[in-house]
C-alpha cells in the first residue's frame, strides 16, 4: 500500500494480526515500513494513523535507509559464540539472582531473529546469541529483565519494580536497547 503526504510518498506493507491490540508502525533497516493491523481496525483508520505519523516515519526512513540489516551468523560462528554467551548469561544470572533468590529452570542460547530473550511458564530462560556483542549494561538489562519474569510473567508495575531493584535506570537501558539492531 502507498500513503501520500505533502512531502513524500510512504510505501508500506500491512500485516493483519489477531494478537495485536493497537496499530503499530515499524521502520526496518533499509527504510522498509510495515504496519501491524489488529482485526477489526478498518484500513481507513490505518491510513489516518500513517498520515498523523508521517513526519516521524520519514525521519526514521532517512535514518535507516543506509543501514544494512542484521548479518546472518554462520553455524560455525553460532557454535563459537553460543558457549561465550552461555558463560556470560550463566555468570550474570548467578550474580543478579543473589538479590532475587528465584528458581531458574533451563537456560538456552538461541540464534533468534526478533527477540533478545524470553521466559517460559516453566521457568526456562532463552537468550539471543547476539547478547555477547552488546555493551555490558545492555546485556545485564536483558538478563535481569528475563530473570524478573520468573517472578512476574507480565510487564506490570510489580514486574518493573522488581527490575528497578537492581537496575534503577532500566528505562534508559530499555531505550538504548531499542536502538540496537537485532
Amino acid at each position: 500500500m502507498v500513503q501520500s503526504t505533502n512531502i513524500e510518498t510512504i510505501s508500506y506493507t500491512v500485516r493483519r494480526s489477531r494478537r495485536a491490540r493497537h496499530v503499530r508502525i515499524s521502520v526496518h533497516c533499509g527504510g522498509a515500513v510495515s504496519v501491524t493491523q489488529p482485526y477489526g481496525v478498518p484500513l481507513n483508520r490505518i491510513e489516518e494513523f500513517i498520515a498523523q505519523k508521517a513526519a516521524w516515519i520519514i525521519g526514521k526512513i532517512e535514518t535507516l535507509k543506509h543501514v544494512a540489516g542484521p548479518r546472518r551468523i554462520s553455524v560455525r560462528e553460532y557454535r563459537e559464540k553460543k558457549f561465550q554467551a552461555f558463560a556470560l548469561v550463566q555468570s550474570r544470572l548467578a550474580y543478579f539472582n543473589t538479590f532475587y533468590g528465584l528458581t531458574i529452570g533451563r537456560i538456552a542460547i538461541r540464534n533468534q531473529k526478533t527477540r533478545w530473550g524470553s521466559c517460559s511458564k516453566k521457568g526456562s530462560l532463552n537468550f539471543n546469541v547476539r547478547i555477547i556483542g552488546l555493551p555490558p549494561e545492555l546485556s545485564d538489562y536483558i538478563i535481569v529483565h528475563e530473570l524478573c519474569h520468573l517472578a512476574e510473567l507480565n510487564h506490570s508495575r510489580n514486574f518493573w519494580a522488581l527490575v528497578a531493584q537492581t537496575l534503577p535506570n532500566h528505562r534508559q537501558l530499555r531505550r538504548s536497547l531499542k536502538r540496537e539492531i537485532l
